[in-house]
């Protein structure tokens, strides 16, 4: 049945609360694992390609861009920050590596709610992740175009015009260089998943080199009094920019959005992810101590380039920060590129469920890749990057998250329970105390953000739940499996 053109109504017979918390069977999800309208994906990767998506998704924005934002929220206790923030990911980390090991498919935290807690739970989730990763994708975009101006002017001693650089509200018209890197994310995509993999290996590598290399230069401008005072926000301080810095980690996750493409998902999905996070949390906080203590706190304010300006002012020579911002734009386009893929293959399952177009499933014979479902989101994307600033979309990237991740903690308390049967390629130890304790660090963390951020994020909920009432629920999948039961 082509749920994208026919629009069938629920068995009248089937009461509105039972639909809402059906389950889909963990073995059907794993069992349609790859198949599209008209086609399936290809599994091409293994663990290095899938912790170098990982890697790839998470590891530039957050020290490249947000830092500029985070610290004047904590002081030279941001390094508190990141390593708090760091944590509550990590337990997150080790419930997503256990039902990525079960459950191997491309819906990540969707798929996992969908089969534990049921329909509604499922698509809260899924329409969470839409704005975690569509989001996201324009947030990084944004800060991309920051380094760009950064190596433009540092090699050629030009920038591009303001109008043509910043969204409206922060003073432009459009910003162009955000657009771009989300357009060229896209061409990527569109040749396949193995060779878009390869491309972010490369660029995973380029931008690790040019952390080390921030390290190993702005070491010789720490000085200890920027130390002083530590913490001087207090812990309210630390707590708001953990909560800022969460949108650092986002992309952990997107390997578990690799489920259908990868070559042995149950060992290499859950080494993947808990990789990934342990080389991104070391980076990050390692960096962050040198950056603190070459610059002082203050002047991190409205500093969206904040690395490449210390870097200056430590040698007093342009060619080092130069090195910094090209290696800022290869690790923030490999973000894009590594996050616009994880949200292609969310909208993917989601649509093989039904409860989205019918159009965001269909693969392209030759690629083996969504193509119709690249070219959209990419559109959407890269609209959103070209004429929103980056703060708030930041914020409302960290809660749609954390609200993700929290789910996901429970999910694996009941999958325990109700399917304790179903091999598992890697398991939370300490359970259930480490997905309660992960659980309430992404509370605890949400409760950091401010009034508009919540305000936009319970709107973005209502509106969610307009479309699955609307849509949703009429073209589930399940309302056939239920029809053909009876």
């Amino acid at each position: 049945m082509d749920q994208g053109t026919a629009s069938p109504a629920p068995p009248p017979h089937t009461g509105l609360g039972a639909r809402l918390v059906r389950r889909k069977p963990v073995g059907r999800l794993v069992a349609e694992g790859g198949r599209g309208e008209g086609g399936t994906l290809r599994r091409s990767l293994g663990v290095w390609r899938l912790t170098t998506i990982s890697i790839g998704a998470t590891l530039g924005t957050g020290i490249f861009v947000v830092l500029g934002e985070a610290v004047p929220e904590a002081g030279p206790a941001v390094v508190l920050s990141f390593a708090l923030a760091g944590i509550t990911a990590l337990f997150s980390a080790l419930s997503y590596a256990e039902l990525a090991g079960t459950i191997p498919v491309s819906g990540s935290s969707y798929s996992y709610t969908y089969a534990t807690m049921g329909e509604l739970a499922g698509w809260v989730i899924g329409w969470c992740l839409i704005l975690e990763y569509g989001v996201s994708v324009a947030a990084v975009a944004v800060g991309w175009g920051e380094y760009l101006n950064e190596l433009l002017d540092g090699t050629i001693g030009a920038t591009l015009p303001a109008a043509l650089s910043a969204p409206p509200g922060d003073g432009g018209v459009v910003n162009l260089p955000a657009l771009l890197v989300v357009l060229l994310a896209m061409v990527f995509l569109l040749g396949g998943a193995r060779e878009s993999a390869t491309a972010n290996a490369v660029m995973v590598v380029v931008k690790i080199a040019a952390l080390l290399m921030f390290c190993a230069v702005a070491a010789g401008g720490v000085r200890a009094g920027n130390y002083t005072p530590f913490a001087p926000l207090g812990l309210a301080g630390v707590n708001a920019a953990a909560a800022t810095l969460f949108f650092s980690y986002i992309g952990f996750d997107a390997a578990s959005t690799a489920g259908e493409e990868a070559k042995n998902p149950r060992r290499d999905l859950p080494r993947a992810i808990i990789l990934s996070l342990i080389v991104v949390t070391v980076l990050y906080c390692l960096v962050a101590v040198i950056a603190v203590g070459a610059m002082p706190w203050q002047d991190f304010t409205g500093s969206e380039a904040a690395l490449a300006g210390i870097l200056q002012d430590v040698t007093g020579h342009a060619f080092w920060s130069i090195l910094l911002a090209l290696g800022a734009v290869v690790a923030i386009a490999s973000v894009v590129l590594a996050v616009l893929y994880g949200q292609t293959r969310i909208l993917f399952s989601m649509a093989r469920d039904g409860l989205i177009p019918t159009v965001f499933s269909r693969v392209h014979p030759r690629t083996g890749t969504p193509r119709a479902n690249t070219l959209i989101v990419s559109a959407f994307c890269g609209l959103l990057a070209a004429v929103v600033p980056l703060g708030r979309l930041a914020d409302a990237t960290s809660i749609g998250t954390l609200f993700a991740f929290a789910l996901v903690n429970l999910s694996v308390i009941v999958l325990r329970r109700t399917h304790p049967e179903t091999p598992r390629g890697f398991r939370v130890p300490l359970s259930p105390l480490l997905p309660l304790l992960g659980f309430g660090f992404c509370l605890w963390t949400m409760a950091g953000l401010d009034l508009i951020t919540w305000t936009v994020f319970g709107l973005w909920l209502a509106a969610g739940l307009v479309v699955y009432f609307a849509y949703g629920i009429r073209h589930s999948r399940l309302n056939t499996l239920e029809e053909e039961a009876r």
